[in-house]
């Protein structure tokens, strides 16, 4: 694909995503990473978040919750636990997410794993709700 990445969208249950893209931004461990035809190859860590590109001139958004990135020639392959594609994510459902996960971090005495695993939800709902309102022309977040 002349002027063009290949981006392949993987998690453990499916192929999430696969096509040509004009660029690629990534949620990498140290800020944001821009990836274009003919970057450098590269191996990159993932952090929970967002994830751009433009799709035939269109802008189209995945939240990922982490995992890594393979940069080889004009093709990236993103790993991840688990990645939506905007127009997937049930807004509702990630609300009741975040109030749940709110709930429990106002719980006492949390030990460290479930602290851990609420600090997670709260993070990967926030998340899915600032990906779904920017599906909607929105820039506002929880």
């Amino acid at each position: 694909m002349s002027g063009q990445l290949t981006l392949e969208v993987v998690t453990p249950e499916r192929l999430a995503f696969s096509g040509g893209v004009d660029f690629v931004v990534l949620p990498a461990w140290e800020g944001e990473m821009g990836v274009l035809p003919g970057h450098a190859p590269f191996l990159v860590q993932l952090q929970p978040g967002e994830v751009r590109f433009r799709d035939r001139g269109e802008m189209r958004r995945f939240a990922v919750s982490g995992g890594f990135a393979e940069i080889k020639e004009d093709k990236v392959a993103l790993f991840a636990e688990t990645a939506e594609m905007a127009e997937q994510i049930d807004a509702e459902r990630a609300r009741q997410a975040l109030e749940r996960a709110r709930g429990k971090l106002r719980g006492k005495e949390l030990d460290p794993m479930t602290l851990a695993q609420a600090e997670a939800s709260l993070q990967r709902a926030r998340l899915r709700l600032k990906i779904a309102g920017l599906r909607k022309g929105g820039r506002r977040g929880p």
